[in-house]
Formats: structure tokens, sequence, C-alpha cells
């Protein structure tokens, strides 16, 4: 199979058969045999009724049902276990993404051999104070902080080869820092393509402002895991270590110097009146605590196995 088109969605009701009938329209003239699968992210709308209705129709549909929203990320999850094809493509179904750019996607990583296709959607048509503006500032600190240097890291329409989307566990809100996490597991061959826009014709965005903080958050998180999550005793006892041996050191010298004072016959000052006391103390007790938090980072790494946090009501 060529494709595999992974398709998200949220109370989308009026955009779904038009959305399947572009994609099936351009994979029939362009000879591409594909299979969709739509993740129906807990649609309190008439959404699983359509696709149950189209999937009647047409085989190459597939579909999964949350049993409730748990997020883009766990949706891709979820598809990225049963996809098939040779490449996987994602695309938001809210018709903002041109089912028209799938062939050149598709050509990009079949014979330009790129891991990673992400679409660049260089004109936006979204409010420019509430979207575009904060979502150039979010892509410049991603740039800057994972070395993965893409324009539109939220752009939902991107083109991964099969062994990519296999590989990469995705979880959290880390689904616009694919890239990221694959370049993390050694799939370095990653470009982008500037791809059409248009604005939403139907319903609402399910995504305020709210998620460029959760952006920023999550970017710190993958910054530290791509670096530490490994070897957590490599950051948490290293740091440790330095702090627990200046507290001693510090304790240490005030020691020598209370005993230094006795030697010379001078009495009266008590350690516990100098503030080094209280700071070398603390510095000890903390680097004691991050020392064990390596340690048991180290311990829940080998002992902990990933499990899906998300609950499937239906599959067809």
């Amino acid at each position: 199979m060529n494709l595999s088109i992974v398709i998200p969605l949220l109370n989308e009701e009026d955009s779904l058969e038009q959305l399947f009938s572009r994609i099936d329209n351009v994979c029939y003239s362009n000879n591409l045999s594909y299979e969709i699968w739509f993740v129906d992210d807990g649609s309190t709308d008439l959404s699983w009724s359509i696709i149950e209705n189209m999937k009647v129709q047409h085989p190459q549909i597939h579909a999964i049902k949350f049993s409730r929203n748990y997020g883009k990320s766990q949706a891709l999850h979820a598809a990225f276990e049963r996809t098939n094809g040779e490449v996987v493509i994602t695309m938001d179904a809210d018709l903002q993404d041109f089912p028209e750019e799938i062939p050149e996607l598709y050509k990009m990583v079949t014979e330009d051999n790129y891991d990673i296709v992400s679409g660049w959607k260089k004109k936006r048509f979204d409010n420019v104070m509430t979207k575009n503006v904060p979502s150039k500032l979010f892509n410049a600190a991603a740039r800057k902080v994972s070395g993965v240097y893409l324009h539109d890291f939220n752009c939902g329409l991107k083109a991964y080869k099969k062994q990519v989307v296999k590989s990469i566990d995705v979880y959290g809100d880390m689904h616009r820092y694919i890239p990221v996490l694959a370049a993390n597991a050694g799939f370095r061959r990653i470009t982008e393509k500037e791809v059409q826009h248009q604005a939403r014709p139907y319903g609402t965005s399910k995504f305020g402002t709210e998620r460029f903080i959760r952006g920023f958050l999550d970017l710190v998180t993958l910054w530290f895991v791509s670096r530490f999550g490994g070897r957590p005793m490599h950051f948490f006892g290293a740091v440790g270590t330095v702090m627990f041996i200046v507290g001693f050191l510090s304790a240490l010298w005030l020691g020598v110097s209370k005993l230094i004072d006795v030697a010379r016959g001078i009495y009266g000052h008590l350690i516990t009146n100098n503030p080094w006391f209280y700071i070398a103390l603390t510095m000890m007790i903390m680097g004691t605590l991050l020392f064990i938090a390596g340690f048991l980072g180290e311990m829940i790494i080998r002992t902990n196995r990933e499990h899906k946090n998300y609950n499937i009501d239906d599959v067809i």
C-alpha cells in the first residue's frame, strides 16, 4: 500500500465527506493505493455516524473512536500503531489543509528519500495576534532549542516514512514535536515544503492561545528527555554530587576554623551563628536528595513499561 492517511478529528461533521471526496479523487488520479484512518477524539456531534456511513461504501476507510477527548498526540499514537502504508501522511480534518498536496509529499519521501516532510504554512489565514505572531515566536524558540530547523512545527500536514512512525512514541502534547522525536531517534533527513492554507470553512478551532504555553513547557521537557531521559543519573547525580561536595567542603572549612580558634584560645564563636553553616547543610541535603532522585529515575526506567493512556471505544 502506498499511503496511510491519518486524520484526527473533533466535532468535524460538516467537513468529513468533502475531505474524503477530495482525498479519494487525488489518490485515484495519481494511481496511489491508500487507506484512511480517522480518529474520533471524543466528538459530541455526528462525526462518528458519518464515518460509519462512509465506511459502508468505501472499505479503504478505517476509524478509531475514543471514549472521550484525549488529545491529538494520543489520536496519532493510536493510528500509527495500525497504519500499513509505505508513507504515512497526517492532516487535519477541518479543510484548512489541502489534500491536493498529497502526491508531492509522497514523491518527496519515496523519490527524494526524506524521512519526514513537514508542511510550512507560509501564508496563513488565521488571526494575526492570537495565532500568527505567537506561532512565529513559538517556532523560533523551538528551532533554537531543538536544533531542528523548521518554520512551522504546528502544521498538521506532514509525510513520514513508515519506519519513522513505527519507531517513535508520541505522548502528552508532543505531536507538534514529532520531527524532533524522530531526529533524536536517528532520522535526520527532515525537510519542509511550503503548502497552501485556507481559513476554516466550518466550525471553530479546537486550540486556543494556551497551546503555546503548553508547547513551550513541552519543549523544555523534550530538551531534557532527549539529553538525559535515558540516563537521569547523569543530570541529577552530577548536580547532586557537586552540591554535596561544595556543602561538605564548606562544613569542613567551618570545622577546621573552629579547631584553629580553639587552639589559639579563642572561645565563644559558635559555628551555628555563621550563615555558611546553614548554607553548607542545605547544599549537602539537596545534593543527597538529587542523587537519590537520579538513582530512582534509573530504577524507574529499567522497570517501567510504556502503556497507552487512552481508551478506545470502537474500531471499524
